[in-house]
């Protein structure tokens, strides 16, 4: 159990990072940190094709036609929405909004399979949903008032911002539901090959996003530097960092993880992530959130954990209990 919990939180630690790197990159457009990142871990994905090259083989041309999809929506589209909800709303804001990332996806995935897996019902989530939607509130309200207080905030982008964060959860709430029914349609293949098929599959595309990114800002006169910005060792060393880190590693300790400890909790401990990733938004603003803030993040985390403890139930049954 102690060794499940400390992959558990490993994997969180380095899952938040994805967070930071729009923070530490503020001036380099949120296209060039997506197609970065996918291109890194894309790189790093060649290796490890190599060495399960046997189990590579056995993919067919629609396994990488779904491949590309998945990577295209889960990787670059996610992280897309994402650096640009945090560049534009800050860190909390939008580390708030994905953290309701394990709730939205049960529900959804409840909702399309209730005749196979159950339905979670209503009556039982409305606790847990009132939790969370007064967490981002707290979060929200702490947020608005320091734009409030600054002359040249632009609730405009602080609005827009929130909503791409929404975006980028519609993005993972699709992804993990049809990488699931891929999986269980083909239980025979290996887990970890079809991750790095992931990774290969995306390569191509983020190279030529950053190709067309890269075509576009040399026929728009933009004054960005390209290739890699105006501190490019920054860039490749955090995309490298990123793709290894939170692409690979951190995926290999939740896998790890997962093993180990029961499903139920393992759910639960996902808000490792969201925990470092609001730790990581503060130490680079440079200051202790406030009491409001703590409070948001309390009931975030207490409405989550309460939500994965409803278990579901047979579609007849829901139904009686207020689905």
């Amino acid at each position: 159990m102690w060794i499940g919990t400390l992959f558990a939180l490993a994997a969180g630690l380095m899952w938040g990072l994805v967070f930071a790197g729009p923070q530490l990159l503020p001036d380099y457009p949120a296209a060039m940190q997506s197609f970065g990142r996918y291109i890194a871990f894309g790189l790093i994905a060649m290796p490890l094709a190599w060495i399960d090259r046997a189990r590579m083989r056995e993919l067919t041309r629609a396994d990488w036609i779904e491949a590309a999809k998945l990577g295209l929506v889960g990787n670059i589209v996610y992280y897309l929405f994402l650096a640009s909800a945090i560049q534009r709303a800050g860190g909390p804001l939008p580390t708030m909004i994905i953290g309701t990332l394990p709730v939205v996806i049960a529900i959804t995935s409840n909702l399309r399979d209730a005749a196979r897996d159950g339905r979670l019902p209503w009556l039982k989530l409305l606790p847990s949903l009132g939790l969370i939607a007064t967490g981002i509130g707290c979060v929200n309200q702490v947020e608005l008032q320091a734009l409030r207080a600054d002359p040249a905030a632009d609730f405009g982008a602080y609005a827009l911002g929130g909503a791409l964060a929404v975006g980028a959860v519609a993005c993972w709430t699709w992804y993990p539901i049809r990488n699931a029914d891929w999986l269980r349609a083909h239980a025979d293949r290996s887990p970890r090959a079809w991750a790095t098929a992931q990774g290969l599959a995306t390569l191509p595309l983020a190279a030529l996003g950053f190709a067309l990114f890269w075509a576009w800002s040399a026929a728009s006169g933009s004054a960005f530097a390209m290739p890699f910005g105006p501190r490019p060792g920054l860039y490749i060393g955090l995309m490298l960092a990123i793709g290894l880190l939170a692409s690979w590693a951190g995926t290999l300790c939740w896998n790890e993880a997962s093993q180990r400890l029961p499903t139920t909790l393992v759910g639960q401990l996902i808000v490792f992530e969201t925990l470092s990733a609001l730790a990581y938004a503060f130490v680079l603003r440079g200051r202790a959130p406030d009491a409001l803030t703590l409070t948001g993040v309390a009931l975030l985390v207490a409405g989550v954990m309460w939500a994965l403890r409803v278990r579901p139930e047979p579609v007849a049954e829901a139904t009686v209990h207020g689905a």
